[in-house]
């Protein structure tokens, strides 16, 4: 069978943006459609049974269903203008590391259950909140409020999940099929600096700070940019736009090391010569402790407040996803760190689906060295001996793991409130 390097090779032309470096591969198009068929195809070279369940979380299992199951995967869809790793690095790694398993004997010794899973819309660049199917499976997201959300068309989520083959009646937390997974580990390309001047290509993570997302939107009056004085103007992009030069200065004043970032803006009806009569902006912000991301937001929002006062707009600001700091299971990550005694522990600063599954079945995660540092963005990298590495990581994770016994509900989750 190929490995991660071939397997990455099948899928490197898939979605690239033709706008220019990077890939475009929104949740639920006809993008990721064509990656997941590449998986059910992989999957079924290898002989392992496939199932799409009711929130589009793709299972591919390696042993018939069962209770306690190991779980390995990751999502195949980016950003906007995305780099080539983050995501498809964890899926072609857990089919990597199935043909070792495989070939080695491992899975004739198994004594628990293996599944490979494929989780869709993880960066929540079509509908706005992220790692959205492992958030419907645990009910982190309400089926209705999901199932509400929109695209940037105006599709609604109900509509688009229609026309992906499920049906919006069974969309929702799936507790019983929650309960059959004993363990997951999910393996990512790092997105930072952690490893960049170590000799260690593959770290373990030991938590997920907390980030959420909001979206501010200014209303004012559209006009005619050429007859409408600047006294009598209510601008919602002036007023937009200084809350958004003035949100690095409020987070550093609030704590040195929380981040605050606007990537996405929207002006209507954005033409050249017109006056808008709204803009829109989404908030990201970051920090370990979701006090400090509290008290960002509220310094943001007043500042807010006072510039659409100032310039005799209105702004409404909404919440569109929260999670709190979530720490890996220690009982998880103390028998990965059995197995992987050199590996340095990292937070991370970047959500991952197995940060919404920890509080409800044991999760870990395992990071890959990133020579550049830079995610979200076409200058991601993982060197090809590192993708090796980081499948060889996870062949051994997934060997004890597979020959472990059940521990009990005691040790199950995560916890926001600090390690376990």
């Amino acid at each position: 069978m190929s490995d991660v390097v071939s397997l990455l090779a099948q899928i490197e032309d898939t979605g690239r943006d033709t706008r220019g470096p990077g890939y475009q591969r929104p949740g639920f198009s006809s993008t990721e459609r064509e990656l997941r068929e590449w998986f059910l195809a992989e999957a079924a070279r290898r002989g392992l049974d496939t199932e799409i369940d009711d929130n589009g979380i793709t299972w591919a299992w390696a042993t018939a269903p069962g209770d306690n199951a190991v779980v390995t995967g990751s999502h195949l869809d980016s950003v906007p203008g995305g780099g080539a790793f983050d995501g498809p690095l964890g899926v072609a790694s857990a089919l990597a590391a199935f043909d070792e398993l495989k070939a080695s004997g491992a899975l004739e010794r198994a004594q628990r259950p293996l599944a490979l899973a494929v989780f869709p819309e993880e960066e929540g660049s079509r509908f706005g909140v992220a790692c959205l199917g492992s958030r419907l499976i645990t009910g982190a997201i309400e089926a209705d409020r999901a199932l509400g959300l929109t695209d940037a068309n105006g599709d609604t989520f109900a509509d688009v999940a229609r026309g992906y083959g499920l049906d919006p009646n069974r969309v929702g937390t799936d507790k019983a099929r929650l309960e059959k997974v004993g363990s997951f580990i999910e393996l990512h390309v790092e997105q930072g600096i952690g490893l960049i001047n170590t000799d260690q290509a593959v770290a373990i993570g030991s938590s997920i700070i907390g980030h959420g997302r909001w979206h501010f939107a200014f209303s004012g009056q559209g006009n005619h940019a050429g007859t409408t004085p600047m006294s009598h103007r209510a601008d919602p992009v002036v007023a937009a736009s200084r809350v958004i030069g003035d949100i690095p200065t409020l987070a550093a004043a609030t704590d040195a090391s929380a981040v605050a970032t606007v990537g996405r803006t929207l002006i209507h009806p954005g033409g050249t010569n017109v006056i808008a009569s709204g803009m829109s902006f989404w908030l990201d912000i970051r920090h370990a402790d979701d006090a400090v991301v509290k008290q960002v937001l509220e310094a943001i929002s007043k500042r807010a407040q006072d510039h659409a006062g100032d310039t005799g707009v209105q702004v409404s600001i909404s919440q569109e996803s929260y999670s709190p700091t979530t720490y890996f299971t220690a009982e998880l990550n103390s028998r990965l760190t059995s197995v992987l005694p050199n590996a340095p522990l990292l937070p991370s600063g970047a959500g991952h689906d197995a940060g919404i599954l920890a509080p409800h079945v044991p999760s870990a995660m395992l990071y890959v060295r990133n020579p550049t540092g830079v995610s979200h963005a076409p200058e991601e990298a993982c060197e090809v001996d590192d993708q090796r590495a980081g499948v060889d990581a996870l062949v051994k994770v997934l060997e004890g793991e597979l020959g472990a016994s059940s521990f009990g509900a005691s040790s199950l989750g995560a916890s926001s409130g600090g390690p376990q």
